[in-house]
């Protein structure tokens, strides 16, 4: 009994702050014109809450080649950030979901054209990210489909913590 008095306890006095923190909080659905049938379909293109922004996957897709439907994507997402008030160095994290690579070769090999795209609109700033191989997307034509997570402004603020010995 004593257990649990003290887990309920240890909990209350975690979430009380956490309750009080989203207090006055605005949350922002970012549907910006070009985005209305994404929101009408059932899903918001890009949410904000405080200064976190959530990106829903943004799917590499359309006609042209490889580059040119990734490098769209970005184009893309970068969109959904600035109409939130956010941009990639405020980025904190990725989920990019690849419907061709089903192996870890196949990434490599897909990487080899995929990173530089990625290096021309994230440059030196390096988000957490998460890599998944996948059956099928949405979007038909879509070859690539990337969710992103920013804190507004933090990018002004970034830095590297090295690895201490």
């Amino acid at each position: 009994m004593r257990s649990s008095l003290l887990a309920v306890s240890l909990l209350l006095s975690v979430a009380a702050p956490v309750a009080a923190s989203a207090e006055g909080v605005e949350r922002q659905i970012v549907v910006p014109p070009q985005w209305q049938g994404a929101y009408d379909f059932g899903y918001a293109p890009a949410i904000r809450v405080g200064d976190w922004v959530i990106v829903s996957g943004v799917p590499a897709g359309g006609e042209g080649t490889y580059e040119e439907k990734i490098r769209r994507m970005y184009e893309r997402v970068g969109d959904l950030l600035a109409a939130s008030g956010a941009n990639f160095a405020d980025v904190v994290e990725l989920t990019s979901y690849h419907l061709e690579s089903k192996d870890s070769a196949a990434f490599r090999e897909e990487f080899e054209i995929y990173m530089p795209i990625h290096r021309e609109f994230f440059g030196e700033h390096r988000p957490a990210w998460s890599a998944v191989g996948t059956s099928a997307l949405l979007s038909p034509s879509a070859v690539v489909e990337l969710r992103v997570v920013a804190v507004a402004g933090s990018g002004a603020a970034s830095r590297v913590v090295p690895k201490v010995e």
